[in-house]
């Protein structure tokens, strides 16, 4: 039902997306906008569905972030939702359209989009989709081989026995030799089609990733430039940064000391800040950081942030770093801290500090 629904919606409104529009990032003090282009990319394997089309065996969102420096930049996640329309008190998209800032924007800019995507974002979809299905595969493979030779064995056994009794005119009423065979042979041709099925399986492929629309990402800075209010907070956002930077070394450290292999993604956007492995398991843990003064009143997390720790409840912990006056700092580690995604419209949410520490534990 929700796949139905989902494909009713995007045909109904298809258009739309194609049209694009903006958004403002209100957390970019800066003054060039951006251009997000969304894309579908598919994974295939050789199985045919019933109208004889190849199965997919994946479809994911593909989120391609392009500046007027023709950088490129693969998203893993919906940054969209860290992002709101305009208010109506700022500059409408016209007025934002014809500024000096957004003269580089033009229609090449979808095909740059759609070339990154095939180069570098669409094989990393790929790798993980094969990689995960190649395992599986395997293991499939193996209890099928497995289960299907013990009944073939056993009833090419029990065919040899009935023959043996038959031929010493000892028939048995209720099974005979042939009847054994048949069932050995049946067991034997269902294991080939089994095996068929899996190689079909195998052959996984991509298909072009499709462009379904784009929409332009205004920074606050410009939207502030054009209405002529002071771009606050230079110096703060500087030092956030800093304080955000130090708090992540200091949690580095201690997933190092704890045993783990952490990796800093804050500059990927994914939803959280480092990407922690567990040595001889693959799995990982997902940590957001963040670093306040011990008098601070709130921790402001994005809607990204909060959806990330409630898809991933088990693995996903927010990292407190308290800086102190005197220069020390105390690390608490807070699992499962958000209980509900926020409403619609809202891009982040301030939460108490005080009650997150009273929730958190030391780090483990």
């Amino acid at each position: 039902m929700l796949d139905a629904a989902i494909d009713l919606t995007v045909e109904r409104h298809r258009d739309l997306l194609r049209r694009g529009t903006l958004l403002v990032d209100e957390r970019d003090r800066g003054t060039e906008p951006r251009i997000l282009f969304y894309l579908e990319h598919a994974i295939q394997d050789a199985s045919l569905t019933r109208s004889g089309e190849r199965r997919v065996v994946s479809k994911r969102m593909l989120y391609i972030e392009l500046d007027k420096a023709d950088n490129a930049q693969g998203l893993r996640y919906a940054p969209y939702l860290d992002y709101r329309p305009l208010a109506a008190h700022e500059p409408d998209v016209e007025a934002l359209l014809t500024r000096p800032e957004c003269a580089w924007i033009s229609r090449e800019l979808e095909q740059k989009a759609q070339g990154h995507a095939v180069s570098q974002v669409a094989p990393k979809h790929l790798s993980e989709v094969r990689s995960r299905k190649l395992e599986l595969i395997a293991k499939t493979e193996a209890a099928v081989k497995g289960r299907l030779t013990k009944e073939i064995s056993y009833w090419d056994h029990r065919a040899e026995q009935l023959k043996l009794q038959e031929q010493a005119g000892k028939p048995n009423a209720r099974l005979n030799s042939g009847e054994a065979r048949k069932r050995a042979d049946a067991l034997q041709a269902r294991l080939e089609k089994r095996m068929d099925e899996l190689k079909l399986d195998a052959q996984i492929s991509p298909l072009p990733p499709v462009v379904l629309g784009g929409l332009l990402v205004v920074p606050m800075g410009l939207i502030a430039l054009m209405t002529g209010r002071p771009v606050t907070a230079h110096a703060a956002t500087a030092d956030k940064q800093a304080v955000a930077a130090r708090a992540r070394e200091i949690v580095m450290e201690i997933e190092k000391r704890l045993g783990f292999e952490p990796t800093d993604k804050e500059k990927d956007k994914l939803g959280y800040d480092i990407e922690s492995k567990v040595p001889g398991t693959g799995k990982l843990r997902f940590i957001e950081v963040k670093g306040r003064d011990a008098n601070a009143d709130t921790i402001t997390v994005t809607k990204n942030e909060i959806l990330y720790s409630l898809n991933k409840p088990d693995d996903f912990i927010l990292a407190i770093v308290e800086f102190q006056d005197d220069g020390i700092h105390r690390t608490h580690y807070l699992r499962q801290p958000f209980h509900r995604e926020p409403d619609f419209g809202v891009t982040s949410v301030n939460y108490d500090f005080a009650e997150l520490l009273a929730r958190a534990e030391a780090p483990r």
